[in-house]
């Protein structure tokens, strides 16, 4: 008779999700457990996905002609991705991550948002509004707003209720950490308290894309792991797609591909390995 003999299992198609079984009998630590499922969603939240964003021989020059900030950049960013982009000073990777976000318009080449070019889009107001979040080094929280409160300001471009507003506020609060100070002003908040409430307040809208520019650089470096821990987090588990500015090689080995910048072009785009 065809088929499996007698006594033997069928066997398993190979998965990476396979690993959860290893993990459950396997004497590791529990830190050392969540690491490695965080790594497994990382990783499978970056697998064949959409293109998110896309630059294709993007230029830019300033005004007085002098300076040409970005020179024939070409790059693909993946929904659910997580990419760091480093390189020195004036190398253009604020540029860069000013033209993913759609802050600013090239002067030559072309930027497009699943699939479709920005060059004609009249209201880039709305697409920043409803698809991206920023986190910035320096926070751009209110001062005379609580932490909900600030979270909330993004929502107002949309067409949530005030009730509906404050429950996400307090839910995206939560989710970074600080359901005990949704009602603390910044100057009642540590530095790396006021980066997480920067960061609930990028995912106020539900963005596909979250880009920070340099988010652990006014931090020292415990409140810098802990909010590079988070972003990990809220890339693997919401599939937030992620993109970081850094000058950190450390903060920049997080992510699972690093695109290398210098004098305005990519010098390498490189994907990184599990470790």
């Amino acid at each position: 008779m065809g088929g499996s003999r007698i006594g033997s299992a069928p066997e398993k198609p190979q998965c990476p999700l396979a690993c959860f079984d290893l993990l459950r009998i396997s004497p590791v630590r529990p830190q050392q457990q969540s690491d490695c499922i965080l790594k497994i969603l990382m990783t499978e939240s970056s697998q064949s996905q959409e293109t998110l964003v896309s630059l294709r021989n993007v230029c830019k020059t300033y005004r007085d002609g002098n300076v040409q900030a970005l020179k024939d950049v070409s790059l693909d960013i993946a929904a659910g991705e997580f990419v760091s982009i480093m390189g020195p000073s004036g190398c253009g990777k604020s540029t860069l991550l000013n033209m993913l976000g759609a802050l600013d318009r090239p002067t030559g080449g072309e930027v497009l948002w699943r699939g479709r070019s920005l060059g004609a889009a009249r209201n880039l107001d709305q697409l920043r509004a409803r698809e991206i979040g920023f986190v910035f080094q320096s926070f751009y929280l209110l001062p005379n707003l609580t932490a909900v409160e600030n979270v909330q300001l993004p929502m107002f471009e949309g067409s949530l209720p005030r009730g509906k507003r404050v429950d996400e506020a307090r839910r995206l609060l939560a989710l970074v950490g600080l359901e005990n100070r949704l009602n603390h002003l910044p100057n009642q908040l540590s530095i790396g308290q006021r980066q997480r409430v920067a960061i609930a307040r990028a995912l106020a809208n539900k963005p596909a894309l979250v880009l920070a520019d340099e988010p652990t650089g006014s931090l020292d470096s415990q409140s810098g792991c802990e909010v590079m821990e988070l972003l990990e987090k809220l890339n693997a588990t919401e599939q937030t797609t992620l993109v970081v500015v850094t000058h950190d090689e450390s903060v920049a080995g997080r992510g699972r591909r690093v695109v290398r910048m210098l004098d305005g072009r990519v010098e390498e785009d490189a994907a990184l390995s599990l470790p």
